[in-house]
């Protein structure tokens, strides 16, 4: 009776997560859907300028037969013509001349010691004006516990299974978060955070799965990088240290 009990509450749990990622996935689908028809929505469905390359290409004929048509505009017409090919050479003979220029290799410029000390100390100052003009989380919180995995009826090694299975979801996010991060793509760092907060505030509370929780509520809103980059520094930490507690 006791293992029908087990493997009931592994199937309930199972069904939960399946169905979470599922109701992400969907709704990830229709917003994206929902741009792609205000878009087709927005866009124009002829260009303005087509209509009016017709009427001044006739326009620009005319004047060129009523040129043909006058005395001596043949004769006229090829000393223009010459003078445009004279020009036309001695531009391409200067573009050659700028870019010989460009192509000679300068020598590259080893910086300093005392160079390089302040350059990193104004990358600290900087760093430090940022943190003064936004507050930064600290990301303070208590240990990680799976308490309530043994609660719902799991014995402590079932628990530290489900943990163990976490471990890598949450490692295979963060390059991915990072890379979002790099392109300040928000939207897509929410959705990210929010497929791993709901496995890990399922298997217990505390420590990755509160930051995940924050983390993820941040960018639903928030647009300030410093603060993305803050959460990720401490999402990494707080994901190493659980895998040295459990792996």
């Amino acid at each position: 009776m006791f293992a029908l009990t087990v493997i009931g509450i592994f199937v309930l749990i199972i069904a939960i997560i399946i169905y979470i990622e599922y109701r992400n996935e969907k709704a990830y689908q229709d917003e994206r859907n929902k741009r792609t028809q205000e878009r087709k929505k927005t866009k124009p469905p002829y260009s303005p300028k087509e209509k009016v390359q017709k009427p001044q290409q006739i326009k620009k004929e005319k004047k060129e037969k009523l040129k043909e048509s006058t005395p001596g505009a043949k004769d006229k017409q090829q000393k223009n013509k010459k003078t445009q090919d004279t020009y036309e050479l001695k531009e391409h003979v200067q573009t050659l001349e700028k870019v010989e220029k460009k192509q000679v290799i300068q020598p590259r410029k080893v910086p300093s010691a005392k160079e390089l000390r302040e350059t990193e100390e104004a990358k600290q100052k900087k760093e430090q004006e940022v943190a003064e003009k936004i507050d930064l989380p600290e990301c303070k919180y208590p240990k990680f516990s799976y308490e309530r995995l043994t609660k719902m009826g799991l014995s402590e090694e079932e628990a530290i299974e489900f943990i163990k299975e976490l471990i890598p979801q949450i490692k295979t996010q963060i390059p991915l978060i990072k890379e979002a991060m790099e392109k300040e793509d928000f939207h897509n760092m929410e959705r990210l955070t929010h497929s791993i907060k709901g496995s890990s505030t399922t298997v217990g509370t505390g420590g990755v799965s509160d930051l995940l929780v924050e983390y993820n509520t941040y960018l639903k809103t928030g647009k300030d990088l410093p603060v993305a980059e803050a959460y990720l520094k401490h999402l990494t930490s707080y994901a190493e240290d659980l895998e040295k507690e459990f792996a």
